[in-house]
């Protein structure tokens, strides 16, 4: 990922959170090696950082400690976060709603989000637009080549609507200056803004703001992406 990304992250966040001395805590899903989770630590919040994958834990520990910050981190899935305690705010980036299987997940997920948040929290997350799925993504091909890393990044058309198939291929050097190659296949679907409204408010949120591109301004028809800033 881009740091510039995580930067406009950061700075849109910061000016959707108001944090106070007693709302502060907040809980990042999805939250990967953690980038995100210390930026926010490093701005002040209490955070807590949530995935699925144990081995992105550990490196985000890793890099929670380099940076002499304080993270908790948890292993866990976000269609369940029963035992995750409660927070003042919730975090989803880099589209990770859009890999739930279809709208009853992303729905459940909002639900738990939901019960996760103080009365008056705010949650923020990120999708594709249909716009960036539909003419975007199909047929996309990245090529990236270094001296010990090499990556090659195709998506195509998938059969339900608004949905996406990325195929990655990975060229790693070891130690001994051989490749090894590793296959990752994503699949990420989104939904037209009225279905997000319906399943924030069947989730129980009393209001949400619809912006775009990590940017204060209301999505055009060829936005590429979605942010959602959402109150309980």
């Amino acid at each position: 990922m881009d740091d510039s990304l995580y930067d406009l992250r950061t700075d849109f966040s910061l000016r959707h959170l108001q944090k106070t001395k007693d709302q502060k805590k907040l809980l990042e899903l999805a939250c990967g090696t953690g980038i995100q989770s210390v930026r926010f630590a490093q701005a002040g919040f209490d955070v807590t950082g949530l995935d699925l994958s144990q081995e992105m834990l550990d490196v985000a520990e890793k890099r929670a400690a380099s940076a002499k910050v304080k993270v908790d981190f948890l292993q866990g899935n976000m269609l369940d976060l029963s035992r995750a305690g409660k927070y003042d705010f919730v975090t989803c980036y880099s589209d990770s709603i859009c890999y739930m299987q279809d709208e009853v997940e992303a729905g459940d997920v909002f639900k738990e989000v939901y019960n996760a948040l103080n009365d008056g929290g705010v949650f923020i997350f990120d999708v594709h637009s249909t716009y960036q799925i539909d003419e975007v993504f199909p047929g996309y091909s990245y090529h990236e080549n270094a001296d010990d890393f090499a990556m090659i990044w195709d998506s195509y058309e998938d059969e339900a609507p608004h949905s996406v198939v990325h195929e990655l291929t990975f060229f790693i050097q070891d130690e001994d200056g051989r490749f090894t190659r590793f296959d990752e296949v994503h699949e990420e679907r989104t939904y037209d803004v009225l279905t997000y409204d319906i399943l924030l408010e069947q989730a129980g949120f009393s209001s949400f703001k619809l912006y775009a591109d990590s940017e204060d301004k209301e999505p055009t028809e060829t936005s590429k992406r979605w942010f959602f800033v959402c109150e309980k």
